[in-house]
């Protein structure tokens, strides 16, 4: 891989503006299981959960797996050496964005300042009646399913459900970075969840050079990457993360 991590540098070098685009192949090394695939999430709990009729129609019973998947359970992880490794990058001027499908808050918690969370934030809650929105503490689950303190209304987690839309500040600033980036640093993501996967694309036909770290070829690389890293995130990044 010496040739082609020499070819990444030397690309994030000499580029205008780079942005890294992740999935959620960085945050396994951090204890956080994707979603789909053999061991993923859904293998074990119904994504039903997660469907915005379902949950409106049954708060509580949503609720009592939302918390266990994305508080009791994500709520242990710790950023890893690939999140740490895109925020220092940050840091030197080397990297523009941050755009995470994840809703893990990692990336915040590595240090990087500029994020967009394409999906949003297991980190936020928001009230399905008054539309109040609140940072996350445990208090909120005193009682279940945790309420609006304004209104009594519902909270939901503040990311995107089943059968909702992509958060239209995220749609904009993604879309924007399709255009202004000129080198896309594509980690951790197999490009199969629509419709964050169609913005590599977007950036590659707006002349981005694609680099792609992934454990095995995804559906991007035969089509649209230039350079393919392959290994685990936090080995490939903090490889490109000292240069």
């Amino acid at each position: 891989m010496d040739a082609e991590l020499s070819a990444a540098i030397a690309a994030i070098r000499s580029a205008r503006r780079v942005v890294a685009f992740t999935g959620a192949g960085i945050s396994v090394e951090s204890g956080i299981p994707p979603f789909r695939g053999a061991d993923g999430l859904w293998s074990k709990y119904d994504p039903t959960v997660l469907d915005i009729r379902y949950f409106s129609a049954h708060p509580a019973e949503a609720w009592r797996v939302i918390k266990e998947i994305f508080y009791d359970y994500f709520g242990q992880a710790r950023p890893n050496a690939a999140h740490i490794a895109l925020a220092q990058m940050e840091s030197a001027g080397l990297l523009g964005r941050v755009i995470t499908q994840n809703i893990d808050n990692l990336h915040q918690a590595a240090g990087s300042r500029t994020v967009t969370e394409y999906h949003g934030t297991s980190h936020r809650l928001t009230c399905t009646q008054c539309g109040k929105t609140v940072p996350y503490t445990p208090q909120l689950f005193a009682k279940m399913p945790p309420r609006c303190t304004d209104c009594g209304g519902i909270l939901k987690p503040d990311f995107v459900f089943f059968g909702e839309g992509i958060p239209l500040a995220a749609q904009r600033e993604s879309l924007a970075e399709t255009r202004a980036a000129d080198v896309w640093l594509v980690i951790g993501t197999t490009g199969e969840v629509y419709p964050a996967s169609l913005l590599p694309h977007e950036a590659k036909q707006n002349g981005a050079t694609i680099i792609e770290v992934n454990i095995a070829p995804s559906a991007y690389t035969p089509r649209i990457t230039d350079i393919f890293l392959q290994g685990k995130a936090t080995a490939v990044m903090s490889a490109l993360g000292v240069f």
